[in-house]
């Protein structure tokens, strides 16, 4: 498997470890963190690496599409919204910028590749 990860038969757009129950809000949290250059969200450009949930802390791994990006805070603010609606109270948000691997196009679905015309 490529960037997701196999869970319960289901295909996961990224890999995540943690209480089961968080799976589906978590994913669908960060579906809702859009990207406002492209106005898609960060899931479905393939900008999240990986969430993983322990003893009170959500660690998040992202990337950008570029080093330069200018709005990463923007992104990074909004997953920490997102993520906070959906958390059990007194969960943490902490946010890594990962450059490795790099993103490519190849992350995209095939959702964002339609719409971006790829």
């Amino acid at each position: 498997m490529n960037a997701a990860t196999q869970n319960a038969g289901e295909t996961l757009p990224f890999p995540y470890t943690g209480e089961p129950a968080l799976r589906e809000p978590v994913t669908e949290a960060l579906r809702r963190v859009l990207d406002p250059e492209v106005a898609l969200s960060i899931v479905d450009l393939g900008l999240v690496y990986g969430v993983d949930i322990q003893d009170g802390l959500a660690h998040v791994r992202v990337t950008m599409t570029s080093a330069g990006c200018p709005l990463s805070d923007l992104i990074f603010d909004a997953i920490e919204t997102e993520l906070g609606q959906v958390l059990p109270s007194g969960h943490a948000v902490e946010i890594e910028l990962c450059w490795d691997p790099p993103w490519t196009p190849d992350r995209m679905s095939s959702l964002a590749r339609h719409r971006l015309g790829w």
